[in-house]
């Protein structure tokens, strides 16, 4: 039965146009084709494919990594920015307080000065004064000598003429720290 069945089955395909042994020909050379291109196409192309993913693969972590990065740099960037403004602040903050204790300095320095100035005045009008009660003294003393000239009628020796002033001087107001000058100390005529 095999054999008619076998010789039914070649006949069936040459009624189609089928050569059996060209077919056989062609699946060993197709088979053949297969090996060889899997070998020597398929693997490296597949090698190739692989490759390709593992780079694409490589490209998006370092791209997620870039990205994480940029991230960190620009947190980084925004701390330092932070901290240049509180550097920033802090400096206005000392110049303001050196500026104030400038100003301060200088305010003391101003008062000082004037009080010195007012003290110096005072200084010079205490000299003048005393300079002007001086000159009154030796003004007073002449005018006294001439006044006990003439009340006594004769000149007196310089002894007594020291004695006399020292004594009018001191019953005086010009003697000791008085300010008043004498009233009523005209010359007698």
């Amino acid at each position: 039965m095999e054999p008619v069945f076998l010789a039914g089955f070649v006949d069936g395909l040459k009624t189609l146009g089928i050569n059996l042994p060209s077919l056989l020909a062609q699946l060993i050379n197709f088979t053949i084709l297969l090996i060889l291109l899997s070998i020597f196409a398929y693997k490296p192309m597949m090698r190739m494919l692989d490759e390709r993913r593992r780079r694409i693969q490589e490209g998006l972590e370092a791209a997620e990594q870039a990205k994480q990065s940029a991230a960190r740099a620009e947190q980084d960037v925004q701390a330092q920015l932070e901290r240049a403004r509180q550097e920033g602040q802090a400096v206005i903050g000392q110049a303001q307080q050196i500026a104030a204790r400038i100003q301060e300095e200088a305010h003391q320095q101003a008062r000082q000065d004037a009080e010195a100035l007012v003290d110096r005045a005072r200084g010079e009008i205490q000299l003048e004064r005393d300079s002007a009660i001086a000159d009154l003294r030796r003004e007073f003393a002449g005018l006294t000598i001439e006044a006990a000239e003439k009340v006594i009628g004769q000149s007196l020796d310089p002894k007594a003429h020291r004695r006399l002033i020292e004594e009018a001087l001191a019953e005086s107001t010009l003697g000791g720290d008085g300010d008043q000058p004498p009233s009523g100390s005209e010359p007698r005529s």
